[in-house]
Formats: C-alpha cells, structure tokens, sequence
C-alpha cells in the first residue's frame, strides 16, 4: 500500500488523528493529528505492527471488514474516540483506517453546549418573566367578609383548569385577581397575556388574539405573525373588558373555546393550542344578552367559573386597610411623613366611591400632592369629594329600621358562625346575644 505525497498534505492538514494500516496489520502512516493526540511519536508506530498498540481494535475490522465506530480508547492520560473503517479494493480488505477524535474537545464543546443551553433557560425564564402575571393573592389587601369569600372562592377555582368570568364594577380589582388565579395554577410557569379588547378596533383586535398569515391583508407583516392565543400556549389569556368585543369576533372566540384551536387571519387549518381563558367585564352580561349584544353561547362557555367583586362601598372595612397602603407606599416613593387627619378619614369613609379602589387610590395620591404640610386635610381633596363632603343631602341614607335590621342579621350571623347551627349551637348564640332561644328561632325565619 502506498500513500501518496499529495495525500499525506491533505492528511496532515486535518485536525483529526488519522493512522492508516494494511492489510497485513503493518502501520503505513499516521498524521501530525494522531501523534498529537496519542503522543506516540512517529517513528515508534510508523512500519511497526498495530501491536505495539495496546489494545488496537483495528485488526479486528481487518479480519471482518466491519466498521467500529464510536469506540472510547484511553491509553495512559490520553483519552479520545475512534472510528475505525476498512479499505476495500476490488471486493478485499487491504487496509484500515482509524479516526481519532480528542476526548478533550468533545468535553470542551459539551462543555459550552451545557452553558449554551443554562444561556437559553435563563432567556426563556426571563421572557416568561415579562409575559407572566405578576401579582398574587398576597398582593390583595382585604378585612371584609365579602374579600375574604372571594379570595377564598378565587383560590379554589385557580386550581380548577377552566374558564373564569370575573365581574365588577370598573376599579375593584378583576385584573388583580386574574394574575392571582394564574400564579396559584398549575400554569404558573407558562406565559400570562393580558389585552384590553376595548382598546382595539375590532379588525385589529381579531388579528392580535389569532394572528396573521404572510399576506392576509394589505400591511400585514412579511412572514405573518403569531397571535395572543399562540404565544400565551400551555398558559392563561386574559380578555379584559370582553363585552366590547363584536359579533364576529365573538363568534371566533367561541370556536376557539370550543375545539381548543385557532385560524390564523388568512389560514386554511386550524392550529391546536392549550391555553385557559379568564374574562372580566363590568357590565352585566344577561342583560346584553338580552339586547343581542352578547352571545349567550359564549357566555356560557366563559362562565364555568365566576367571581363577582363588590364595590368598595359596600366593603368599608377594607377602605382603611387600603389607605394607611397607599399612604404608606407615597411616603416612601416621595420620601415624606406625611399623615391623613382623622376628618379626612371620616370623609372616606363615607363617600361611595364609584370609581372604587382605583379612584381611592389617585384621591390620595391628589392630596399627597396637594398637602405642603405633613397633615392632608379636607383642603386637599379633589373637588368631586370635596362637594360631596359638603352635601350630605346627596349622601343616600336608609331607613333607620333597615339599619338596625342589617346589624342584627350580621350579628346572629357571626354568632352562628362562632357556635354553629346546631340546637346546641344556637342555645349558645342566644345566650351570647342576650335573647332567648324562641327570639332566635323567630328571627331566624326571618332571616331564612
């Protein structure tokens, strides 16, 4: 077996080991590559048998005429790979070669695959960061009853994967309490994409929910675009203010809530995704069902789950809860030590807040601004507050009886709650209450 001159230049300029040996076992040539890699120098191996190689594998694809491939050889400190191939000449073996490959470089280059791929983690950790939902249920301040039923009622149906209606009016939290459902989920980890569906046009908002196809309308993006429910896969959309939405997309909605896929605008196949849909609204959707504003279909299949928050005016012992937060959270921003007085907090707690927590909270952050001293005082609420402080007139005031009513059924409420339903219960919500067993009874009925 010769090697020719032109041969052995291109062999020396590879980066892997080459031997090459013939027929008979007898080593013809090895590269600068092999005896770097082995540290055999030439001469030692060069027209010498595979023998002098300590546990050489190469004779046995001579014998055979099959391949060995991937075969880890470690001789001394030296460890590397080898592919081992016979040469056939008109049908015979009449030779081998061996390829060696630097154990070391494998190492390195796994080395740098392994950090490639903590890089892409950290990345795909932190955009789902910046799509995913960053409150909790520990973000929501409550003392009243009604907060607490439903922050108890909102953590059971997290776990549940289905659907959620939120309802409310307009700033009593229902974005809030959808980041919160989505952190106690099994979705937790997978993107959160919120969108407002009044902020859109409708085309508009059709194409972001369920994308695009390369060309579906004139100044579509080149190459098309993906939309909101495909990105938000394996994980929660929220569609804020749903009722905005109109007929036709309503209908996409549907099919999508029914058959788990979507149609790209411009598409001809449904696509499958796994996505958990949490709508809210502050209107009341009966009755736009009623006018045909509404798909009672759609609601239907939105509302498998819902929450309804009430209106901060009828949840008064969270008022202060909320302010001493806000309060607490301006003085730090702006570094003050300012103190609401006593008649502004009697204000508060009076108003009737239509636009509920977000509406407390820019009131305050008005007075803050308007306080030049370390008191905010009836001077520096805005003026809506203000009037109203000034015209009790407009303040609706219920009957004394009612009040005295609600009172009492709150109280044997308690009292039940505390002692139970039982007789032996209610023996000792009576004598708590001051009352004997038969009043209890009667008042009971009619509360019942």
């Amino acid at each position: 077996m010769k090697i020719d001159n032109w041969v052995k230049v291109i062999m020396d300029s590879l980066y892997d080991g080459v031997l090459i040996a013939d027929a008979d076992s007898i080593v013809r040539y090895v590269n600068k590559s092999y005896t770097k890699i082995t540290n055999v120098p030439y001469e030692e191996i060069v027209g010498k048998s595979l023998n002098v190689r300590p546990g050489s594998q190469l004779q046995n694809v001579l014998k055979t005429g099959e391949q060995l491939l991937g075969v880890h050889r470690k001789v001394e400190n030296r460890e590397y790979i080898v592919n081992m191939v016979p040469i056939f000449e008109d049908g015979r073996v009449t030779g081998g070669i061996s390829l060696l490959n630097d154990i070391s470089d494998i190492a390195k280059l796994t080395e740098k695959l392994k950090k490639s791929g903590m890089i892409i983690k950290d990345l795909e950790a932190k955009v789902r960061k910046l799509k995913g939902a960053r409150y909790t249920f520990e973000d929501i301040l409550y003392r009243d009853m009604k907060s607490q039923e439903n922050i108890i009622l909102a953590k059971k149906i997290a776990h549940k994967d289905m659907n959620v209606l939120i309802t409310g009016e307009s700033g009593t939290g229902k974005e809030l309490y959808a980041h919160s459902i989505h952190n106690e989920s099994s979705r937790r980890d997978s993107p959160f994409i919120p969108i407002n569906c009044a902020t859109l046009e409708q085309n508009l908002l059709e194409s972001e929910l369920f994308g695009y196809q390369d060309g579906a309308f004139t100044g579509a993006k080149k190459g098309g675009k993906f939309g909101i429910f495909k990105e938000a896969n394996g994980g929660t959309v929220f569609l804020d203010e749903v009722t905005e939405m109109d007929g036709k997309v309503q209908a996409k909605l549907l099919r999508t809530l029914q058959e788990n896929t979507i149609r790209p605008l411009g598409g001809n196949r449904e696509i499958p995704i796994d996505v958990r849909v949490i709508a809210a609204t502050n209107k009341n959707i009966p009755d736009l069902i009623e006018k045909k504003n509404f798909r009672a279909d759609l609601y239907y299949r939105l509302c498998v789950f819902s929450i309804n928050l009430s209106p901060l005016r009828e949840r008064s012992s969270d008022i202060g809860l909320l302010i001493d937060y806000f309060a607490a959270q301006l003085n730090t921003l702006e570094k003050t030590d300012k103190r609401i007085s006593d008649e502004v907090m009697t204000v508060f707690q009076e108003y009737h807040w239509p636009g509920n927590i977000r509406e407390l909270k820019n009131s305050i952050e008005y007075a803050f601004m308007m306080s030049d001293n370390d008191i905010v005082s009836l001077e520096h609420l805005p003026k809506c507050i203000r009037e109203y402080e000034k015209c009790p007139a407009d303040k609706p005031i219920p009957p004394l009886s009612k009040t005295v009513d609600e009172a009492e059924t709150e109280s044997i409420k308690q009292a039940l709650k505390k002692y139970g339903s039982s007789v032996e219960g209610k023996k000792e919500v009576a004598k708590a209450l001051g009352i004997s067993l038969a009043s209890l009874y009667n008042k009971l009925k009619k509360i019942n």
